[in-house]
């Protein structure tokens, strides 16, 4: 018989996450009472007798475009069965009615495939009309090589930007206190405002509550006794992920000697793969990561393309956030 219950022990959540092979961030335990800080969370389980053969961390979000349950990187199932999907979808749709949601949104770590499109459409789903969001299209490095390997697998340009930044005297710290935080914040609102994109929120409850549990560590670079960049790095499971980012506009070139320091610190600490989080895709020329997708592949590594966000409308008043996030689409261009 297969079950849906909340799972209220910790230890139990993490093990299954981890015992996976994609291990998701946004599913994990500590990044749920991140969001419960703002939002209502539920964590299910998906119990075949009693052996736990799937969880997913659902989010309440209310916003002006509509009310909706959101599973980031989720629903996790092993293995990934018609039966166990539809009896969780069944459970949220009932749950979705007494909270009055519009629609449930689901992004799991799947490949992006017909046949795992076709899986959603039988079961209503419908191809999310937004962005890639979450690292949909992500960069990816594998971080077990000895260093002279990795070095060897940059772009020259990339290898020239480290030793460079070496040679200037730049030197890459771990942030530790509130002050550290707020320096980079600022770099990091700087940065939003230049290149135009939409500051995330919540960072600082990233950096809290996952910091707390040894989950973030916060690269700043500085040169000649001046912080230029900075970046928030997820350590979980066997990846460091590159969450946050932010610098100014300069020549010395900081954040590659920031990024280097990152992943030989990830390598030390036994990880095996270094996220560079998302990239454009590679039919988006118009897409506003061109320059970021740049200097991320500059330090090698491969595309993984997961499933784009899924939607299944549960309302009428879906078609109102629908036609909401295609204008916002339409508009800017990707």
């Amino acid at each position: 018989m297969i079950s849906i219950k909340e799972i209220n022990d910790k230890k139990i959540w993490e093990e299954f996450i981890l015992s996976q092979l994609q291990n998701s961030f946004f599913q994990s335990w500590t990044w749920g009472e991140v969001e419960a800080k703002i939002k209502n969370v539920w964590r299910l389980g998906i119990y075949d007798k009693d052996i736990l053969v799937g969880v997913c961390q659902v989010v309440k979000v209310t916003a002006k475009r509509g009310s909706f349950f959101h599973l980031r990187h989720g629903p996790i199932l092993n293995p990934w069965k018609a039966t166990y999907f539809d009896i969780l979808v069944d459970y949220l749709k009932k749950l979705a009615k007494n909270e009055k949601v519009w629609f449930l949104r689901v992004s799991p770590l799947i490949e992006k495939s017909v046949k795992n499109q076709q899986f959603f459409q039988k079961s209503g789903f419908r191809s999310a009309p937004i962005p890639g969001q979450d690292a949909e299209t992500a960069w990816i490095l594998d971080i077990t090589h000895p260093e002279e390997e990795l070095l060897a697998g940059m772009r020259r340009t990339t290898r020239y930007l480290i030793r460079k930044a070496q040679k200037l005297g730049v030197k890459v710290v771990e942030g530790k206190v509130k002050q550290d935080f707020n320096v980079f914040f600022q770099l990091y609102q700087g940065t939003a405002k230049r290149q135009a994109f939409i500051p995330h929120q919540g960072i600082k409850e990233e950096w809290e509550i996952l910091g707390r549990q040894g989950l973030t560590r916060l690269f700043l670079a500085k040169y000649q006794g001046k912080i230029l960049a900075g970046a928030l790095i997820v350590f979980y499971g066997n990846q460091a992920i590159y969450h946050h980012s932010g610098s100014l506009e300069t020549d010395i070139p900081a954040s590659y000697a920031l990024l280097w320091k990152a992943i030989r610190q990830a390598k030390n600490e036994g990880k095996t793969i270094f996220n560079f989080w998302g990239i454009a895709p590679a039919n988006k020329p118009r897409h506003p990561w061109q320059g970021l997708t740049l200097f991320k592949t500059g330090f090698g590594g491969e595309i993984q393309e997961s499933i784009h966000a899924q939607d299944l409308p549960l309302s009428p008043l879906y078609w109102f956030t629908y036609l909401i996030e295609t204008g916002r689409k339409i508009a800017w261009g990707y």
